[in-house]
């Protein structure tokens, strides 16, 4: 899906080049190298339903592979001199570990409200997408103020994929490959957990903080956890705050000529909040 915002954020902007390649394979390797990164950080022995590689061959080798495909794609921007691309990028990768470590320093306290949170996926996800974004528009010669637009119109898109994606923990019926209440287990304050927080009295919120922190392992308490999201109108919430976004990203997408890569871009747009996993 990376590369493909990549090719289309290029293709409304200009002819896609041998940059927009270069552009489209040092994102991906970026992507990569964060998954098999995270799922280290995350202790995670799954990645989509399938075995990580961490959970194969330990955390060192996993540690080792995530650096080496991050070294390639740096390599690969250097060889071909995409110094520009590799800005965009580099600039990615930062908000993406500061973002990584936010969540672990608020994690510790469960003391993420909405703003926190905001700040977190905008860093931890977002910045990825609008790295797509810029990069593609960047690989045909686009303007600084273009690139910049088509940056910002990423980071609505990641945010609105993010909530889409915290939402399927939600659901009873999960296709996702990780099992219901994995984020409760992981004890990631995701929205519609925070909108439940904030709207419970202080009892129920603190049993609540209580079976996160203490009882996350146990599947019945998890499920009372997931019940009363249900229940409190979270995933109303957060849904409606997912299509706000998505929205504001079209609505960018709007201001630029019509064209076939922009019908697809708008159809990659919806996909982020229709998708089923």
């Amino acid at each position: 899906m990376r590369p493909m915002f990549v090719f289309l954020s290029a293709d409304i902007h200009g002819e896609i080049k041998e940059s927009t390649y270069v552009a489209a394979s040092l994102i991906e390797l970026l992507h990569t190298a964060t998954l098999v990164h995270d799922d280290v950080v995350d202790d995670s022995n799954e990645r989509r339903g399938v075995f990580s590689i961490n959970a194969l061959w330990k955390n060192k080798v996993a540690v080792l592979v995530g650096d080496y495909l991050l070294s390639k794609g740096l390599l690969l921007s250097l060889d071909n001199n995409e110094f520009h691309l590799l800005k965009i990028v580099s600039e990615a990768t930062r908000e993406m570990s500061e973002g990584e470590l936010l969540q672990i320093e608020k994690a510790r306290k469960l003391d993420i409200d909405e703003e926190i949170y905001f700040e977190i996926i905008r860093k931890k996800t977002a910045s990825l997408i609008s790295s797509c974004c810029a990069a593609g528009a960047a690989s045909v010669g686009s303007s600084e103020a273009t690139v910049k637009k088509m940056k910002h119109f990423g980071e609505k898109v990641g945010i609105a994929f993010q909530i889409k994606d915290d939402l399927f923990d939600y659901q009873s019926t999960n296709k996702t490959g990780k099992p219901n209440g994995i984020d409760i287990k992981e004890q990631k304050m995701t929205l519609p957990l925070i909108y439940l927080l904030n709207n419970s009295n202080r009892p129920e919120k603190r049993k609540i903080i209580n079976i996160i922190k203490n009882h996350n392992t146990n599947p019945e308490k998890v499920k009372f956890v997931i019940d009363k999201v249900n229940q409190s109108g979270g995933i109303e919430y957060a849904r409606g705050k997912m299509n706000s976004y998505h929205n504001e990203a079209l609505d960018i997408l709007d201001e630029f000529p019509e064209s076939a890569a922009k019908t697809s871009l708008k159809k990659l747009v919806d996909f982020t909040i229709e998708r089923k996993k």
